[in-house]
């Protein structure tokens, strides 16, 4: 035993045990769901995949699973932490007559110290979880090499409302268009997610989320074609100034409701996820049930989900030139080929619907350690 974790399980043993002992003899009478879903209190993808988890397992289940931001006096129930984060501030705190879940989406040793360390805590408290959940294969594989134990793991995809999240008729993308000042003839390239540091202005580029390769990709592209860029949500600031240094116009668009993105994703001829790590993201799978040609990196769900050439457009690395080169491949597919990609994505993407995923949740997880 490290003296790091020696050190934290005596916290957790003594420090907390007046806690221990008060929830072992039933400080937590109310009577619920078995199963609690831990999100943060933030409208963003964590809270979403505790929300349709939950809704999708109602109507199999009715009552047994409840979504909190409160976890701490939860006695004799099953835990689920959406994110590893949540599980490494709270776990230590609570009551072992739980049986805990974690969500783990993303992180590797490389994305720096800071990871690195948070890593390594997560790999030593993987004793006290029932199960670990994982979107990806590639994830998936780096649990395991890890040395996670195989019987823990269980891969479940990131879900996507593919009933929200539909191609769109011609009629709703011209007035798509038309509501957001975006020429008919314009070639609109969609990124959707938060890749500057921080909640304001993101001037500082997160570069874990590929910014720089998405400004490589787009200032390739703008030469030959006539490129308009679709930004959503907030700390855009970098790549905004990138686009305006190039001259490339751009619409950004803070929503206000995660349905608010439909009608984004309906003015899109191309969606790039840029990023050099992901679990899924939920732009790739919203975008692809759009029907929307995806181009990405290497990262999260994009191996799963595209087949290069087929559902989409897979770069085999994480490179500006790569990603452009793949975007003018879709491009300059004939209209026959590309409305057969936009339904092959479609198609392909139908695994991760929430009703297969919520289904999941209680076959692969909840239902086998209920019955323990």
């Amino acid at each position: 035993m490290t003296i790091k974790t020696g050190l934290n399980a005596w916290r957790t043993r003594f420090i907390c045990l007046p806690w221990r002992l008060a929830a072992a003899a039933g400080a937590y009478r109310g009577e619920g769901p078995p199963v609690n879903f831990v999100i943060e209190n933030a409208d963003w993808a964590i809270r979403w995949v505790g929300e349709h988890v939950r809704d999708e397992i109602e109507a199999l289940r009715p009552g047994t699973v409840a979504v909190t931001t409160q976890p701490q006096r939860l006695a004799r129930r099953l835990v689920h932490f959406g994110s590893q984060y949540m599980w490494l501030s709270w776990g230590r705190h609570m009551s072992d007559t739980n049986q805990f879940v974690v969500s783990f989406f993303h992180g590797k040793h490389a994305d720096g110290p800071a990871v690195s360390r948070h890593i390594d805590e997560f790999l030593d408290s993987v004793p006290r979880l029932a199960r670990i959940v994982t979107g990806a294969r590639l994830i998936e594989q780096r649990l395991l090499d890890w040395g996670v134990p195989r019987a823990k793991v269980v891969r479940i995809p990131i879900g996507v409302d593919t009933r929200l999240f539909q191609p769109p008729t011609p009629e709703q993308r011209q007035a798509a268009r038309a509501r957001l000042g975006i020429p008919e003839q314009a070639l609109v390239i969609g990124s959707f997610q938060k890749d500057g540091v921080g909640w304001g202005d993101g001037m500082e580029p997160k570069l874990i989320k590929g910014p720089d390769l998405l400004l490589d990709a787009i200032g390739r592209l703008r030469g030959d074609l006539p490129v308009v860029v679709m930004l959503t949500g907030p700390a855009r600031g970098y790549v905004k100034q990138g686009l305006e240094s190039m001259g490339v116009p751009y619409v950004h668009r803070y929503i206000q409701s995660h349905a608010d993105l439909v009608e984004c994703f309906h003015t899109l001829d191309l969606y790039i996820v840029s990023s050099r790590e992901e679990g899924g993201p939920m732009g790739l799978m919203e975008a692809m049930a759009s029907g929307v040609p995806v181009v990405a990196t290497p990262v999260g769900m994009a191996p799963d989900l595209i087949v290069d050439g087929i559902t989409g457009g897979l770069a085999d690395t994480c490179s500006g030139e790569v990603i452009a080169s793949k975007a003018q491949a879709l491009v300059a597919l004939p209209s026959t080929r590309l409305a057969l990609l936009r339904r092959r994505a479609r198609e392909a993407v139908m695994v991760a619907d929430w009703s297969v995923v919520g289904r999941d949740h209680w076959l692969k997880v909840y239902q086998p350690l209920l019955q323990k």
